[in-house]
């Protein structure tokens, strides 16, 4: 649900969307280099880097107060957080100084439009998510309490699913802990994948986590029942019990508050 597996790698539909269509704007330049105007080699380079540069640093200052802090996070790209529309400042830059001619220019929107134009067909292909009901399952906590996940307390939930060996899982887990604290009025659960009581406890206890619900998933029933791949993976689900977003991958601080405020709505 949400994702694209190829082999052992698992990407998100939004990262693969975004992948397709990078290609198909490299592809689409690399004719336009050989039957036009061997131009096209630097401008698309300098369009793709500065465009993966624009659009991070339009969301980077666009969310300023998550980064001040820890402004070396400016750097973890793989947490998602890019305002695509800005790397047209890349395109109008290189265009007059790489392609001079407006011969040359006017060419220069059709690797743009294809790549446009498979991004979005890619990710509406892609994107879906299907507003299924918590599962009818009950998860014993770390202490030993089991809890019917069915059985909702009137709150939105939030479902990170995760493991101690998985490195964005550790990464982004005291962020999570961070949000559960501020947040009394959405339940969070952290379902761990198929280790056991002693594990998870020792790496709670090492990182100084306190979670208020900590469940066992020995068969990994959780993942199955949302159609998710990979870890880690977490869920935002709307107080009536409906999914309402699927999250592949490490999560950052800014996208957990703004789907938060999503189903908290």
């Amino acid at each position: 649900m949400g994702a694209i597996v190829i082999g052992p790698l698992v990407l998100s539909a939004e990262r693969f969307a975004i992948i397709l269509g990078m290609a198909a704007f490299l592809i689409v330049a690399g004719v336009l280099a050989s039957r036009v105007s061997g131009r096209f080699n630097p401008w698309s380079t300098a369009v793709a880097l500065g465009g993966l540069a624009a659009a991070r640093l339009a969301h980077v200052i666009g969310h300023w107060s998550y980064f001040e802090g820890d402004p070396l996070r400016i750097l973890a790209v793989w947490q998602g957080g890019f305002i695509w529309p800005w790397a047209l400042v890349a395109v109008a830059l290189a265009s007059p100084l790489i392609l001079r001619e407006r011969r040359l220019m006017a060419y220069g929107l059709v690797p743009v439009i294809a790549a446009v134009f498979v991004w979005n067909v890619a990710y509406q292909l892609t994107a879906r998510t299907d507003a299924r009901p918590m599962p009818d399952l009950a998860l014993a906590r770390l202490d030993g309490a089991p809890l019917d996940l069915a059985r909702g307390d009137g709150r939105p939930t939030v479902i990170n699913v995760w493991a101690t060996w998985c490195p964005p899982c550790r990464r982004e887990m005291p962020v999570l802990a961070a949000a559960e604290a501020a947040h009394p009025d959405i339940r969070f659960l952290f379902v761990n994948q198929g280790e056991g009581q002693q594990t998870i406890a020792r790496f709670l206890d090492a990182q100084g986590l306190r979670l208020d619900n900590v469940l066992l998933d020995p068969s990994m029933a959780l993942p199955r029942h949302y159609g998710t791949a990979g870890i880690p993976v977490t869920l935002f689900i709307g107080a009536d019990g409906a999914l309402r977003k699927t999250h592949m991958g490490e999560i950052s601080p800014e996208q957990i508050d703004a789907e938060l405020r999503a189903i908290a709505r």
